[in-house]
């Protein structure tokens, strides 16, 4: 029952903002254990599992260098957008990204996405200072990958130059999870290896930060924490979720699909 007042205090926004998946008590039990039993419906778009109203969704397709992205306003509901790259699925209402290793790549990455990028609830993209108390919580699992896929972020906004993430959490084809936090930001970025679950099995993630110093990490309830470095002082940041491929060839069959059946995010 604790599963489903949080997921109640989400929908009415208490010190939330954020999306929530209707995933009940039996599929969170179930969900340590590898595998998921959701409440999720399997006949809408996932707009109808899901509240989108604070995400945008970039896919890779488009013009090169400039992906084309889906409004929260169109993500919205039972009837909302979905394709072959952003979808329900219709076996367990999961709501699945798919990035092929040739698609189209934002100018600054050479890999393509289907990912979903933080806004605010009046349609502006978010941009939080660093400090508070701030999380990004899923439930998920890695459907296939060639080679590595990234899941979630903390990525760097305005305050600087950077394009780089702060934080990335990738996930590989052998079952190993890994953190990468970027050292300053004109790049370079350490890994630590988080946690271990084999493809397609069920596993739970919080990325989160506090403090605006201290980076926080939670896989299957094991937490690490990572020291933000200064030189990130100046900047503002936002959350990114879904699946951002780590791999590029010119396969559209080979690629990383990503299966979400929780996805909330706080700030308070």
């Amino acid at each position: 029952m604790k599963l489903r007042t949080k997921l109640f205090a989400a929908t009415t926004g208490v010190a939330l903002t954020g999306t929530i998946g209707l995933l009940g008590t039996a599929g969170a039990q179930a969900a340590t254990a590898g595998t998921v039993t959701s409440d999720l419906r399997t006949t809408v778009a996932p707009g109808g599992n899901f509240n989108l109203s604070v995400w945008e969704l970039q896919e890779p397709v488009g013009s090169p260098g400039n992906p084309t992205t889906i409004s929260s306003s169109r993500l919205q509901g039972s009837n909302g957008y979905q394709d072959s790259y952003f979808y329900t699925d219709k076996s367990d209402g999961a709501m699945t990204f798919w990035a092929p290793e040739k698609g189209v790549t934002t100018a600054n990455s050479d890999y393509a996405r289907s990912e979903l990028r933080e806004m605010n609830s009046n349609g502006t993209p978010a941009n939080w200072a660093l400090g508070g108390t701030n999380k990004l919580n899923a439930t998920l699992r890695v459907v296939s990958v060639t080679s590595h896929v990234t899941v979630g972020q903390i990525h760097l906004g305005t305050g600087g130059s950077s394009t780089k993430p702060l934080l990335e959490l990738y996930y590989y084809a052998d079952g190993d999870i890994k953190v990468g936090i970027e050292n300053s930001p004109s790049g370079g970025q350490t890994p630590y290896t988080v946690g271990h679950v084999a493809v397609g099995k069920t596993w739970t993630y919080m990325i989160g930060e506090s403090g605006a110093h201290t980076l926080n990490l939670t896989i299957n309830g094991t937490t690490t924490h990572y020291t933000i470095p200064s030189s990130f002082n100046p900047y503002k940041v936002y959350f990114k979720a879904g699946s951002y491929n780590q791999s590029s060839s010119d396969s559209t069959t080979k690629g990383a699909r990503v299966a979400f059946y929780s996805l909330t995010v706080s700030h308070s």
